[in-house]
């Protein structure tokens, strides 16, 4: 599996996501990008066909989390949108994965890259344990939920970084760990807790890295995306 490189497009409007978009197309630059809830629940379904149409993929990060019967039917709704990659909550169970499997599925049998979120970067020991009422070590209750998700049919789970060796160890090579929580050396970490660089990610084992502020925010974001291709994919 080739490694690279996932922009966060994480924008309030299709304005400002365009124009951040055309930057990269002046240089003729086709990078993978993310589409979150704020610019989907912004705009809709248009702007993943819009940027579909300018030759990208797409992850389309939505992170379905209800009972098997509705997450089913909203897979089948997002399977005719042609986005590269998707995903739900480990945490809905074996049951709703294996029901979103079924709806994502198109009738000649193909479907987009199916993700589980096993548990954001942004939770830490002390929430796991205070807020969620979970005891187990954050890395057991990850590689449960990673194991649960390959039983049920899908391939692959969004983690950390730190946890992208350990899931392979646990679910094989082939099962994919896409990973935020991906900073730079000098960036600031932000509300993400269990982080990385690009190139400790790359070390750790991560097939494909997600990208937001740094990139983003940054003055040259052509620039700061090229950097992390460099870390992560060379």
């Amino acid at each position: 599996m080739g490694k690279d490189v996932i922009i966060a497009c994480d924008f309030s409007d299709r304005a400002t996501t365009l124009g951040f978009l055309d930057r990269f197309t002046e240089r003729d630059i086709k990078p993978f990008v993310k589409i979150g809830m704020e610019l989907f629940y912004a705009e809709g379904p248009e702007i993943v066909r819009e940027i579909k149409a300018r030759g990208l993929k797409i992850f389309l990060d939505l992170k379905l989390h209800d009972i098997p019967n509705t997450v089913k039917k909203a897979m089948a709704v997002l399977s005719r949108l042609d986005v590269d990659m998707c995903n739900l909550h480990a945490a809905g169970t074996a049951r709703m994965m294996a029901a979103a499997i079924e709806g994502l599925t198109r009738p000649d049998g193909t479907r987009p890259i199916l993700l589980a979120v096993t548990q954001l970067t942004s939770t830490d020991q002390e929430a796991l344990e205070k807020e969620l009422l979970i005891r187990e070590p954050i890395a057991n209750v990850v590689m449960s939920y990673a194991k649960n998700a390959r039983d049920a049919g899908l391939d692959g789970v969004v983690c950390s970084p730190l946890e992208a060796g350990a899931v392979h160890e646990a679910c094989g090579c082939g099962f994919l760990t896409v990973t935020p929580g991906v900073r730079f050396a000098d960036s600031d970490a932000g509300d993400q807790k269990r982080i990385a660089t690009p190139a400790r990610a790359k070390e750790l084992g991560s097939d494909y890295i997600v990208v937001g502020r740094p990139i983003t925010a940054a003055e040259d974001p052509v620039a700061a995306y090229l950097r992390a291709v460099n870390d992560f994919c060379d």
